[in-house]
């Protein structure tokens, strides 16, 4: 039998805010998966970008990246980097700091991951052609089944979105909605 867990990425205060046209009614799907997870008692574990001071870690050479460390806003202890407050996680639930953009780039989470005993992923959060894309293309290739909430994800761009969700996902993924994942787990 499987075991489970749901993956909440990048929903940290300094990128929910770049999303606010529609960051209340995605807090709102995360939160009720977010929800779903802990009444099933399934594991959360939030995952977040953040650098060392000084961004150690960022090479002049990656473009995002080092435009983001140039800011100076994304260090470990600034509020941007820290997890939503709608979504605060329970005591002892792990918050993994990931140094690149796949969730698995840089961080303990195959480690989290395997202690816990997790051999599925349920993916939800910001954005889908970044952290939901990257992190999709990494657990496929570690062998994990993922399932990825489509509603529960956004990105600046919706078409991108769509095409993701409709055509890229489906190959290594199973795509639904969180209501549709929430009757998986009654």
């Amino acid at each position: 039998m499987s075991k489970e867990a749901l993956l909440i990425m990048d929903m940290q205060n300094g990128i929910v805010e770049r999303f606010a046209d529609d960051s209340e009614g995605l807090l709102d799907r995360v939160a009720t998966a977010q929800g779903a997870a802990w009444a099933a008692e399934r594991p959360v574990i939030y995952v977040r970008v953040a650098f060392r001071e000084g961004a150690p870690e960022v090479n002049p050479k990656n473009k995002s990246f080092a435009a983001l460390a140039g800011l100076g806003t994304m260090s470990e202890n600034a509020d941007s980097t820290q997890v939503h407050p709608r979504l605060a996680p329970l005591a002892g639930e792990p918050i993994v700091t990931k140094r690149r953009v796949s969730a698995f780039a840089g961080s303990d989470l195959e480690v989290v991951l395997r202690s816990l005993d997790v051999d599925s992923l349920v993916l939800c959060g910001l954005a889908t052609s970044g952290v939901v894309l990257s992190t999709t293309r990494q657990a496929a290739d570690l062998d994990f089944k993922i399932t990825i909430l489509s509603d529960a994800c956004a990105d600046a761009d919706p078409e991108v979105h769509r095409v993701l969700m409709e055509k890229v996902f489906p190959r290594q993924a199973t795509v639904i909605t969180t209501a549709e994942w929430i009757k998986q787990l009654a």
